[in-house]
C-alpha cells in the first residue's frame, strides 16, 4: 500500500501514519495558548461531554471571565455551530468562553479547575488531544492529524526534542482509548516499516 495514504487500525480507530511519524510538542512559552483565541468555532464536543460541563459549572464557574459567564448564560454551555457540530460557547465568535487570561496567556478555566480540585473533568478531550483530531463514524474513529499555522513552534520543538505526536499526547490517546489501545498504538509505532515494506 502507498505510505502516503496509509492509515493503521488500532482498535475501531483507523489512524493516520502521520501521528506517528510527526512531530509536536506545545511551546506555550512561545504561543501564549493563542489556540483558545483563534478559530472558526468553539472546540469541538463529544455527545457525553455535555453532561461533564453540567456537572462541573458551578465548579470552574468562579475562574471564569466576566464576558466568558455571559457567554454561557446566554449560549448554553454548549452550543451547535454553522457545521452542526456541537461546540463549546464563543465570545463575540471569537474566543473560547471558557478562557482566562493569566502571566500573559491564555489557557482553560476548566483545567484550572481541575488541577485545584474543584472539578473532575479536566477539560474537552479535543483540546486535550490537539493536533489531533478525531472524526467519529458509526463502525470506526478517524483519528487525523490537524496541521495548523498557529502551531508551527509546536512542530518546530517537536523536531528538536525528536517527539512523535502520539508520544506527546500519551495522556489524552489513554484518556479517549484506554491502556490497551496505547499500548498497540505504540508497538504497532516500533514496527511501523514492515507494514509498508
Amino acid at each position: 500500500m502507498d505510505k502516503e495514504t496509509y492509515m493503521l487500525q488500532i482498535g475501531k480507530a483507523l489512524v493516520s501514519l502521520d501521528i506517528i511519524e510527526k512531530n509536536f510538542c506545545c511551546d506555550y512559552a512561545k504561543c501564549k495558548g493563542i489556540c483558545c483565541v483563534e478559530g472558526d468555532s468553539g472546540a469541538p464536543l463529544e455527545e457525553k461531554e455535555k453532561k461533564d460541563l453540567d456537572n462541573s459549572y458551578k465548579g470552574f464557574k468562579k475562574y471564569m471571565t466576566r464576558k466568558g459567564i455571559e457567554a454561557v448564560e446566554k449560549q448554553g454551555l454548549y452550543t451547535v455551530d454553522s457545521d452542526n457540530d456541537l461546540v463549546t460557547p464563543l465570545i463575540d465568535n471569537k474566543e473560547c468562553a471558557f478562557l482566562i487570561r493569566e502571566n500573559g496567556g491564555y489557557w482553560c478555566a476548566i483545567e484550572k479547575a481541575y488541577l485545584n480540585g474543584d472539578v473532575n473533568y479536566r477539560k474537552p478531550i479535543s483540546c486535550q488531544l490537539y493536533p489531533i483530531r478525531i472524526t467519529e463514524y458509526p463502525d470506526f474513529d478517524a483519528v487525523n492529524y490537524d496541521k495548523w499555522d498557529i502551531c508551527k513552534c509546536a512542530r518546530e520543538l517537536g523536531k528538536k526534542k525528536n517527539i512523535p505526536i502520539y508520544e506527546f499526547l500519551k495522556e489524552p490517546l489513554i484518556r479517549k482509548y484506554g491502556e490497551e489501545w496505547y499500548e498497540e498504538l505504540c508497538e504497532t509505532a516500533k514496527n511501523i516499516d514492515q507494514l509498508y515494506k
